[in-house]
């Protein structure tokens, strides 16, 4: 570009401000030069020190001598007259003093090397002339030139001086703020990574940014389910759009930079740990304070962020785990603790409520016989022993899949009609069945009446719940039916004779009176000879049907031996047992084929007598029974 021209300058003599473009591409080429600067920020400090030497120098240097100025690599930067810069000898004398750092003399010019004050490098080239032709002029003007050349050097010198002392404050300042960086990164590193739980290192993070780099805007886009009311933590939407920086940031986990029109940046750094990326950590500069040490340094925080995010997430998920198994580990020693069906299931539902922190829970147990689900306990008094079909509500999802469920808002979804749901307005819901090896026994149902209440962590422990629940109740039914097996008669499904004696013991205790009846078939011998055997048993089997459906159910009946059977009937006095027999009695002979009749004999006891063992109870009634059989049988009679 033309600079203005000192006053007594003609526009003849005006100087070429600037190098060809042929020059410029060359002094690109070369990096740097001897002035320990790059080749065009060199040529404008001598373009500018050359005008200002110009301005200075006065009519002699303008008027005398053309003079040109070439950098320390011998390429031309300006000269005093625009048709003095063709001659071949200025660049070869230029040329030649840039290689030696000598003075060289020629045929119509001199070349000076312009040394720095401390003679340690040069800092152009001065290449001049007389104007009439003469290489050297008088003694006089030479002495003048030579001052002014001196000046020239001056100039140079402190312009370049002031420049290096810029740059070098400039690296000064620049490696201050990189030692204070790296401290504050060292500080935050440590910090990250000294915090055990999620929250505290999303903290640490946001503070860290907003303090060292409050000029820009940040925002932080979590893939996980992670809320803390700051409106900088965003979720992280995967639309699948290859022009979204985040989404890309997260699924290649390589840091993305977008450069703005406008001139702003935009970063999306991924946070990544070993295992996986996190989430993505956006910010945004404007065009003046972007560095692109920014790029770097935000990498190596979002680095560091992922990696104590990690840590503090498997910390959490350890203890997470570790009091799950120590729940497990006592809720299992807690159902192994009762053998009793009615205990393991109410103790589950208390347990589940308290576990989940549930509006309610419900167990449901299969009834094969009516082939429906049986609410066997529940903290909602209307669904005791209520009873709902295979295929109704989530139970039927449950049965149908032998998965669990889980909803989250049920008003919204209405996948299935649910009376529970609807009758305690409840919104979430999960539900698990409760397996006997390959085969569903059960159903667990819990509820709360916020919606997105249970989380995934909650449907998963569940499951594993059900499964030790499901191995009690398997062990508990296991143990009824060896106890039933044990304390049964195996064809007519009566009470065996031990568990009969064991009840009346426990009977005499604490109830203050109580009948035995004996009840024997007559001439059941005669029945297997002309029958056979089959046909005896069925009769048997016919006999105790008859027998269950004339007593209470608190009413203990057993097989006493052969075709003696017998009913204790605790707080039940000899009078109204006899009324009791004598139904029994009318029943067998009327309902019975081949027809059959049987003797009963009844023995009481009352606190008020002596102490009365089992044995004289059994043996007062079966005298009373001998006698009824030898007065003609088909009848009964009360002991004395």
């Amino acid at each position: 570009m033309n600079k203005s021209m000192p006053s007594g300058r003609t526009e003849a003599h005006r100087p070429i401000a600037s190098p060809s473009s042929e020059v410029q591409t060359s002094m690109k080429a070369n990096a740097l030069t001897a002035s320990g600067m790059d080749a065009p920020a060199a040529a404008e400090i001598m373009l500018d020190s050359f005008e200002q030497w110009m301005s200075e120098a006065g009519d002699y240097v303008v008027g005398k001598v053309r003079v040109a100025l070439y950098d320390t690599d011998g390429r031309f930067v300006v000269c005093t007259h625009e048709d003095w810069t063709a001659p071949e000898e200025l660049s070869r004398l230029a040329a030649i003093v840039s290689a030696t750092g000598q003075r060289q003399t020629g045929q119509i010019c001199t070349a000076e090397p312009l040394r720095s004050r401390n003679d340690d490098g040069l800092l152009a080239i001065l290449v001049w002339s007389s104007i009439y032709g003469q290489d050297d002029p008088g003694s006089m003007q030479q002495g003048m030139f030579r001052s002014s050349v001196f000046h020239l050097r001056s100039i140079l010198e402190a312009r370049f001086d002031h420049v290096r002392m810029k740059e070098a404050l400039y690296k000064q300042h620049a490696a201050e703020t990189e030692a204070t960086r790296r401290e504050a990164m060292l500080e935050i590193g440590k910090r990250l990574h000294d915090q055990n739980d999620v929250s505290s290192v999303i903290r640490e993070l946001l503070a860290y940014i907003e303090t060292y780099t409050p000029y820009a805007d940040f925002n932080l886009y979590l893939s996980q389910d992670f809320v803390n009311g700051d409106s900088r933590i965003k979720p992280l939407q995967m639309r699948g759009d290859p022009d979204d920086l985040y989404s890309r940031a997260f699924l290649e986990g390589v840091p993305q930079k977008d450069q703005l029109k406008s001139g702003s940046v935009r970063l999306a750094i991924p946070m990544s740990g070993k295992q996986a990326v996190y989430g993505v950590l956006g910010v945004s500069f404007s065009g003046r304070h972007w560095d692109e040490s920014e790029f770097k340094a935000f990498t190596l925080i979002a680095s560091t962020a992922g990696s104590a995010f990690e840590n503090a997430k498997l910390y959490e998920q350890s203890n997470v785990l570790i009091t799950e198994l120590q729940m497990i580990n006592e809720l299992t020693k807690r159902l192994n603790q009762s053998l009793r069906l009615s205990e393991i299931f109410e103790f589950t539902m208390n347990e589940l409520l308290h576990i989940f922190k549930a509006d309610h829970c419900c167990v449901l147990q299969l009834n094969r016989e009516k082939d429906v689900f049986q609410y066997v306990a529940s903290n909602l008094p209307f669904l005791t022993k209520d009873m709902v079909p295979l295929d109704y509500g989530y139970a039927g999802i449950v049965h149908r899949t032998k998965e669990p469920v889980i909803t989250s808002d049920y008003w919204n979804t209405r996948q299935v009609a649910s009376k529970l749901m609807d009758e305690t307005g409840s919104r979430s819901i999960i539900a698990a069945p409760i397996m006997d090896g390959a085969s569903i026994v059960g159903v667990i149902i819990v509820t709360h009446k916020s919606p997105n209440f249970f989380s995934y962590d909650n449907y998963k422990l569940l499951q594993v719940l059900t499964t030790h629940i499901g191995l009690a109740i398997s062990n508990a039914s296991l143990h009824a039916e060896v106890r039933r097996m044990v304390i049964t008669d195996n064809l007519t499904g009566l009470h065996a004779r031990h568990y009969l004696n064991e009840r009346i013991q426990s009977k005499q205790r604490k109830d203050p009176c109580g009948s035995l009846v004996v009840v024997d078939i007559d001439h059941f011998k005669q029945v297997n000879d002309t029958y056979g055997h089959l046909v005896g048993d069925q009769i048997l089997i016919g006999v105790s049907d008859v027998i269950r459906s004339c007593i209470r159910e608190s009413d203990i009946a057993a097989r006493w031996g052969g075709e003696e059977l017998a009913v204790y009937l605790p707080q039940i006095r000899s009078e109204q047992a006899y009324r009791i027999a004598e139904r029994i009695r009318t029943r067998v002979e009327q309902g019975t084929h081949p027809s059959v009749t049987v003797s009963c004999g009844i023995s009481e006891w009352t606190f008020e007598d002596d102490k009365i063992s089992v044995e004289s109870l059994f043996y007062k009634a079966d005298m009373a029974l001998y006698e009824a059989k030898n007065s003609g049988r088909n009848r009964i009679i009360v002991a004395s």
